[in-house]
């Protein structure tokens, strides 16, 4: 039988329930944060407390967290309830000290930073539990978030309760994440520094793996202030360097404090002695003088108002990316060991924040890029309804493996284009940058299609090496490392050109496939069929000659083109096209104009596999009116 030094035997102190990640999570964790309290209160003279203003300010901070982890996380949600007891004897019924509540979330990502400066339609969220709450914190897990608060029950007057006919029995907590630990109580610190070689490796191990999950420095920084506060330190700043030659200074990132109260005073005091703080840093932890802060609570009984700082430069591969600066209350100098572990994680955030500014940097490059090398706008056709849809895989993916294009190429002629180079990153954006403009430039020459392939499959190969150098040279600029595991000279090309025909009411459609998934064209009566014939990939044999098929564009028609990013979409060992998957899908689409064709092939080739994606995904609709 378990029992509770304030809820008497057979009562649990804590509670837990599971919310769906839906808008009714709120109203129902409001209704479970009351029912759980009232039923606390109903056991015993001594929880009296745990209604009135309490149950509201736990409901009023319960039901800003729970929306806010339904709308940035989405996932499902735990509530956890947990009565903390006074340091009283065991033995006697003693009124419960403080109300411990818990969100958790499986969005490990976030960060608190994330919503300090939250829209107001988003709630009130960290602001709110930071003024009402006696303290807060978050934790992070592999799998788990968990933002906690801690409201202090009010004292009970006296009461004669009898003693307990049972010894006291310690309850289980839930499992939490072991990454960060935070303390709950306000009275003072606790720091848990790990004591044997196993725990110091392992707390290495821990907050390596959480780190390198990062790509962005602000997140990293804010990740990084959480595992060093409280379980090393009582305060901690981030500094991070501005790029070279900017000439700017480092900019304070994340300052964090083990009393969130006090995060502001001591913002303002590193702030004035910016300059000397990284100056005095180098690649290991050196004693700092400590900043001017007023006396605390933490420093109550320590003979001190002070304590103990270290800057550490942040330093990987020789390039230095910040500063790191931490201090301990109360004491005169910082513990060895701590000094040791600090130097071994500034070393691994170092590593972490310089993948995050190479990411950011292949991001920018690869933005720039694909300005470049996607229209900015697509010709209208007169009679004909025309939709694109480009999905690049991959957040920050390189843009070049895929591209489209709809131009004007004279009086009464349009032509379109969808292609795939062979590969992917700065090689394939090369190849991508060469042949869109020559392609344009023929056709409005009045080039045919096959002439156009022609020419393009004679300046693939012979400026093969040119291409690879051109890549080279790309890669070097950005200081990346190239990601084509083939030649990207090699290209699967659908290009085709639309000719107003007679009177201007007919549109007839030449087309030509190299190596490239073939068009389908789908009928008014849903009949599918391919509009084209395979042929060899471009940049492959040289004095190849190509062929082109035509037909006539006749008022309901529905051409679809694709780029393998679909037809090869996989979900196991199957592929999306698998027994004319994709002309089936097709077939359902009669009677849809352009944009809702693609939106019903794209939805398709998502719903395929359970992973996203892992290739580019492209599709061009042309519908005749």
């Amino acid at each position: 039988m378990s029992t509770s030094r304030y809820g008497g035997p057979g009562q649990a102190t804590r509670k837990l329930t599971i919310l769906p990640g839906s808008p009714l999570a709120p109203s129902t964790a409001r209704k479970f944060v009351r029912s759980s309290l009232a039923d606390w209160a109903g056991l015993s003279p001594a929880n009296a407390h745990l209604t009135g203003q309490l149950t509201d300010d736990a409901v009023l901070l319960v039901s800003e967290l729970v929306t806010n982890a339904v709308m940035h996380a989405g996932t499902m949600v735990e509530l956890r309830l947990h009565l903390e007891g006074p340091e009283e004897d065991a033995r006697a019924y003693k009124c419960p000290a403080a109300l411990v509540v818990e969100v958790c979330d499986r969005a490990p990502n976030w960060t608190a930073a994330d919503h300090q400066h939250a829209p107001g339609e988003h709630g009130r969220g960290l602001r709110i539990v930071g003024t009402v709450a006696e303290n807060w914190g978050v934790t992070y897990g592999h799998e788990m978030k968990t933002v906690w608060f801690r409201l202090a029950v009010p004292a009970p007057d006296a009461l004669e309760i009898p003693p307990l006919t049972q010894p006291d029995v310690t309850l289980p907590h839930p499992e939490l994440p072991t990454a960060v630990f935070v303390p709950r109580q306000s009275t003072g610190h606790e720091h848990m520094p790990p004591r044997t070689t196993v725990e110091r490796w392992s707390f290495l191990a821990e907050a390596s793996d959480l780190l390198a999950g990062q790509f962005d420095e602000d997140k990293l920084a804010s990740l990084a202030a959480l595992l060093l506060v409280p379980r090393l330190a009582d305060w901690c700043a981030i500094w991070i360097d501005t790029p070279a030659g900017s000439g700017a200074a480092p900019r304070l990132a994340r300052v964090w404090h083990v009393s969130e109260s006090r995060i502001g005073e001591l913002r303002a005091s590193l702030e004035m002695n910016a300059a000397e703080l990284v100056r005095a840093g180098v690649q290991w932890p050196v004693p700092v003088p400590w900043p001017s802060l007023e006396p605390s609570p933490l420093s109550a009984g320590t003979g001190a108002a002070g304590g103990a700082a270290l800057a550490c430069r942040l330093t990987d591969g020789g390039q230095q990316v910040g500063t790191l600066v931490l201090g301990r209350q109360g004491v005169a100098k910082m513990p060895d060991e701590v000094t040791a572990l600090v130097g071994d994680f500034a070393r691994r955030f170092a590593k972490a924040l310089m993948g995050a500014r190479d990411y950011t940097r292949q991001m920018v490059t690869s933005t720039v890029l694909q300005r470049g090398l996607l229209p900015t706008s697509l010709a209208s056709v007169p009679g004909v309804d025309t939709h694109v849809v480009y999905e690049p895989a991959g957040e920050g993916a390189w843009a070049g493996g895929d591209f489209y294009d709809l131009f004007r190429a004279g009086d009464g002629r349009w032509c379109f284009v969808l292609g795939d180079v062979c590969g992917n990153g700065p090689e394939a954006a090369v190849v991508t940058g060469l042949v869109r403009p020559l392609l344009k430039a023929l056709a409005q020459e009045g080039y045919g299609v096959a002439r156009v392939l022609n020419r393009l499959n004679g300046m693939l190969v012979d400026e093969a090496r040119a291409v690879e150098a051109a890549a080279a040279a790309v890669v070097a600029a950005g200081h990346l490392t190239p990601e084509a595991d083939e030649p990207s000279r090699f290209l699967s090309l659908l290009f085709g050109e639309l000719a107003l025909t007679g009177d201007g009411n007919r549109i007839r459609c030449t087309l030509a496939s190299a190596g490239h998934p073939l068009p389908l064209l789908l009928k008014p009566d849903g009949q599918v069929r391919h509009a084209a014939e395979p042929q060899v990939l471009l940049g492959v044999v040289d004095n190849t000659t190509y062929q082109r098929q035509s037909f006539e564009f006749e008022r309901g028609d529905t051409l679809l083109c694709v780029t393998d990013g679909v037809t090869e979409r996989r979900s196991g060992r199957h592929l999306f096209d698998d027994h004319d998957g994709l002309a089936k899908v097709l077939s359902t689409c009669a009677g849809l104009r352009a944009a809702g064709v693609a939106e019903r092939v794209r939805r398709a080739v998502h719903a395929f596999g359970d992973a996203p994606p892992s290739d580019d995904l492209a599709l061009l609709v042309l519908q005749a009116q």
